[in-house]
């Protein structure tokens, strides 16, 4: 049987924890924006072509993208904090490259390392559920799942400032100044999750997944520049379906797959993934569009004439709103579920979006827009990881929300895409200089609404709670209490305490439940009364491993029949195997 636990004692994570991942979560989404206030300005800035400049951009994303999934899956492996801190390590020398130089290609290959710091996203969100006790996780994975659009929200105007009055390497700088902090701070205060997936990394499946992502993500993102009817664009699609398929088909016979197929293609997880592939889209267009409005000058009949550090600091409250929204989300979460925040985040989306078609005419209005976007994409942003972790096992926590934020980062790619070939489409060229139309914003705004009506039918057929207490830990005053209410809500698995030999409760002992293929079927630590609950996947035998610091190992086997019941099964520490 393979090992699913480290041989360390888990140390009690911090009060900082949660903050200091989520500050880790903010300093990636700089990175990711820190270029907008200087977008227009690249190719003279790098002595080169447009359609060449636009690779500092489209570099970056397919890094990332590529990337995503591949930490999430070393993290499960290997140890989640261990990969967020070489993620953040990659991002700083990236940045440090671009910073000292002004070569095209130099740039290219700073921007392609700072990409694979996305992987901090969905480990820092397996930190916290492998570390933090279920009373805290919620609002917890909320803030960590939001800090993407409220790092970069409060980036705009900061990298404004900097590249009005600056040199613009000082961008990188600042982006390589705030991965240092972010390492530091994770390396003194976040300890490693002693959760560990069974099996070894699929290399084949890794190269597989990130060929097919780059032809895919290629010509969505250069399809404007060569013609979306051109052979290149339309090969270059052809060629990702081929692979794509021909990777899940490899996948699906690997034993320990990068990808669970399986687990991914389950409702409740598929319909999410398509959803956040919404989300996406729709977060990213009021990015694209409000700047852009706000910076025309006034004589165009509707532009607002603002400066680039105003207009940035006009959109800064979309992410503010995003990261105020976490605690509300935990509340609305434990009382109605992360399927309901779904839906009434995107309701709230599409409220911000339909009034945004009448609000264009003062600055005051995008601050109004920006605002309500902010709650609605905070809700939803909020959702999408809770739903992930209630739907996949444990040991799958990394890999499961690496994909996830895959589907955002496709989503966001999609409107990069569509929204700018609109905006193109219907701009009016003056002096040679082409300027975008209240037309082509109002044209926009509904492209966003309408993927937030397909992301809403999608939330709404996601499966019902299996059981109606399943949020009853958000609730929860104290980890005991949480404890407790896991032990009453198991309706087909296995509960009990663990104990030492005296017969004393052991608190925060590591119970991880290992099905009859030695695979990780579930795993959580015991309260301070020693109680735990495990529900399993189908009936079968089970082996159940416990583990706490000072005491030795235990292995249980145990049978379970499948019924709507809960076995009970005390775990005496330490101990042999002995038959339930």
């Amino acid at each position: 049987m393979t090992h699913t636990t480290t041989d360390q004692p888990t140390r009690r994570a911090s009060g900082a924890l949660v903050p200091v991942l989520a500050f880790a979560g903010i300093a990636v989404a700089v990175m990711q924006t820190l270029l907008v206030p200087v977008i227009k300005d690249l190719p003279q800035l790098l002595g080169t072509a447009p359609s060449n400049a636009t690779w500092v951009l489209t570099s970056t994303l397919l890094s990332g993208a590529v990337a995503t999934p591949i930490m999430g899956r070393l993290g499960d492996l290997y140890g989640k904090r261990r990969m967020l801190v070489l993620s953040l390590a990659v991002m700083v020398v990236g940045a440090l490259i671009s910073a000292l130089t002004n070569e095209l290609l130099t740039m290219i290959v700073g921007r392609t390392l700072q990409g694979f710091a996305m992987g901090a996203i969905p480990l820092g969100i397996g930190l916290m559920r492998d570390m933090l006790p279920r009373e805290r996780l919620g609002s917890a994975m909320a803030l960590m799942s939001s800090s993407i659009g409220v790092g970069g929200g409060l980036a705009l105007p900061a990298a404004a400032l900097v590249a009005q009055h600056a040199d613009w390497h000082a961008l990188f700088y600042g982006a390589a100044g705030l991965g240092v902090l972010s390492i530091v701070l994770t390396l003194l205060v976040v300890p490693e999750s002693p959760m560990r997936a069974e099996g070894s990394f699929d290399l084949l499946g890794a190269l597989g997944l990130s060929t097919g992502l780059v032809l895919l993500l290629l010509p969505i993102t250069k399809g404007s520049d060569w013609g979306w009817s051109s052979g290149t664009t339309l090969g270059l699609f052809a060629a990702s379906v081929f692979v794509l398929v021909l990777w899940g088909v490899l996948e699906l016979r690997t034993k320990a797959p990068l990808v669970d197929l399986r687990t991914t293609a389950r409702r409740e997880v598929l319909l999410t993934n398509l959803a956040s592939i919404m989300v996406g889209v729709s977060f990213y267009v009021v990015s694209l569009v409000l700047p852009q409005l706000l910076q025309l000058p006034t004589a165009t009949g509707y532009g607002l004439g603002q400066s680039m550090v105003v207009a940035g600091l006009l959109v800064a409250p979309l992410g503010l709103t995003m990261m105020f929204t976490a605690p509300v989300y935990a509340r609305l979460s434990a009382k109605y579920g992360p399927k309901t925040t779904l839906i009434l985040g995107m309701l709230i989306i599409a409220i911000g979006y339909g009034a945004g078609l009448g609000l264009m005419s003062a600055a005051w209005q995008s601050l109004v827009i920006a605002v309500i976007l902010g709650a609605g994409i905070g809700l939803a942003y909020s959702s999408l990881p809770a739903l992930i972790v209630g739907a996949v096992p444990a040991s799958e926590t990394g890999a499961a929300n690496g994909l996830n934020t895959l589907m955002r980062s496709i989503g966001t790619s999609v409107s990069s895409a569509v929204i700018g070939m609109v905006l193109a489409n219907t701009a009016n060229t003056v002096g040679g200089v082409e300027i975008p139309t209240m037309h082509g914003f109002r044209v926009s705004f509904l492209i966003a609404t309408a993927a937030v009506a397909v992301g809403l039918l999608l939330a709404v057929f996601l499966p019902k709670p299996s059981r109606p207490a399943q949020h009853t830990q958000l609730r929860a005053s104290s980890e005991e209490d949480a404890a407790l209410e896991r032990a009453e809500e198991v309706l087909r698995g296995f509960r009990g305490r663990v104990l030492d030999a005296e017969g004393t409760p052991v608190a925060r002992a590591k119970v991880t439940l290992i099905d009859r293929r030695g695979r990780q079927a579930g795993a959580t630590l015991s309260g301070e009364d020693g109680s735990y609950a495990l529900t399993v996947p189908a009936e079968g035998a089970y082996v159940l491993a416990a583990r706490a610091f000072g005491h030795g190992p235990l292995a249980s086997s145990a049978t379970h029949s499948g019924e709507e019941r809960a076995v009970d099964l005390d775990l005496s520490l330490p101990g042999e195997i002995v038959s339930a």
